[in-house]
C-alpha cells in the first residue's frame, strides 16, 4: 500500500525538498551567499548563481562541500578556509532568518504518506546533510513522526563524509537496526540518489519537484521510481 517492495521495514527520508519545503529557501539563502562573494571577487565578469548551480553542486550535500564543489565549478580553487566557512556560515545565517521569520511548511503529499507509513508500522528516520534538521523538522511539526534524526551535526561529529557518500543513511539504517536492503531511501537530490545506490539500499524513491530533465538524470543516478509527490505512491 505504500508503493514499496514487502521486504522494506524502515524509510530514510532527506528533509529538505521530500518532506518540507525547505529546498526553496536553501536554494535562496545559497544564491544570497554566492552572489555577494562573486560580485565582490569579480565585480566586471560577474555571472550570478543559478538554480542549475544548486542542483549540480550544492542540493543535497554538507555545505562546506557544497561550497567548494560550486566554486570549483567556476574554477575558483584559491580560497583559504576562513573564507570558504564564512560562505557557508552567511548562507546558514540567511536561511535561519528566514526560517523564524517565514517559517516552514511540510508537503501535504509528504504528511499524507507519513500517516499512511505509521498506520502501516513503517519506521521512519529523517537523514539530512543540514545541521538544522531538527530546527526544521519542529518548524513544520512533523517531528512525531521521526523515530531518530542524522543531520550534518550527527555526521560531523562522527567524522563522516556527506553525500553522495552512503555513510549518512548507512548511519540512520544501523541506529534504526535494518540492514540497507530492508530500507528506502527517499531523495530529492541527485547526490543522495548516488548515496541511496552506494549503500545498496532496498529501493530508492526520488522526488523530483524541478521538472526538466532532472527525472532523467535521477533515472540514470540509479533512483528506482521518480514522483512528483510523495502521496502518488499512496493507493488512489
Amino acid at each position: 500500500m505504500l508503493g514499496l517492495p514487502e521486504t522494506t521495514t524502515v524509510a530514510l527520508f532527506d528533509l529538505d525538498g521530500v518532506l518540507t519545503s525547505t529546498a526553496v529557501l536553501h536554494r535562496r539563502a545559497w544564491k544570497q551567499a554566492f552572489d555577494a562573494f562573486l560580485s565582490q571577487r569579480d565585480p566586471e565578469g560577474f555571472a550570478p548563481f543559478t538554480e542549475q548551480d544548486y542542483l549540480d553542486y550544492v542540493d543535497g550535500r554538507r555545505r562546506e562541500d557544497g561550497v567548494r564543489a560550486f566554486l570549483h565549478s567556476r574554477e575558483i580553487d584559491d580560497v583559504d578556509e576562513q573564507t570558504l566557512a564564512a560562505i557557508g556560515d552567511g548562507k546558514n545565517e540567511l536561511f535561519l532568518a528566514t526560517l523564524e521569520s517565514d517559517g516552514v511548511d511540510p508537503y501535504p503529499g509528504s504528511v499524507r504518506y507519513l500517516e499512511a507509513a505509521r498506520r502501516a508500522g513503517l519506521r521512519i528516520a529523517v537523514v539530512t546533510s543540514s545541521k538544522n534538521g531538527a530546527a526544521v523538522l519542529d518548524a513544520a511539526g512533523i517531528s512525531e513522526f521521526v523515530e531518530v534524526r542524522v543531520d550534518g551535526a550527527e555526521t560531523a561529529a562522527r567524522g563522516l563524509p556527506g553525500k553522495p557518500a552512503p555513510d549518512s543513511f548507512l548511519l540512520g539504517a544501523e541506529l534504526m537496526g535494518v540492514s540497507p536492503d530492508g530500507a528506502a531511501v527517499f531523495e530529492d537530490a541527485i547526490s543522495g540518489v548516488q548515496a541511496a545506490v552506494a549503500g545498496k539500499f532496498g529501493y530508492v524513491v526520488a522526488i523530483d519537484r524541478v521538472g526538466g530533465g532532472q527525472a532523467e538524470s535521477m533515472r540514470s543516478a540509479g533512483a528506482d521510481i521518480v514522483v512528483g509527490d510523495l502521496d502518488e505512491l499512496l493507493p488512489a
